[in-house]
């Protein structure tokens, strides 16, 4: 029998049910903290992201010999 997951709010630690319709909070309070602190630069993301774009165009141009031109 596979072992159930105990869902907790991010909040508020309350024990919440995938079919809530808060989900994954158990209140509009809590959906509405979270959300402020969004809002207030609170949460972030700890390391920058690459854009991929400009991986591709350094690495194109390092490939090119000055033959090319």
């Amino acid at each position: 029998m596979p072992k159930r997951l105990k869902l907790k709010c991010p909040i508020c630690k309350k024990p919440v049910k995938n079919s809530d319709p808060e989900f994954p909070f158990c209140s509009e309070r809590c959906r509405t903290i979270d959300l402020g602190k969004w809002a207030s630069g609170q949460y972030v993301i700890s390391s920058p992201l690459k854009d991929t774009a400009d991986e591709y165009e350094v690495e194109s141009d390092a490939g090119r010999s000055d033959d090319d031109e």
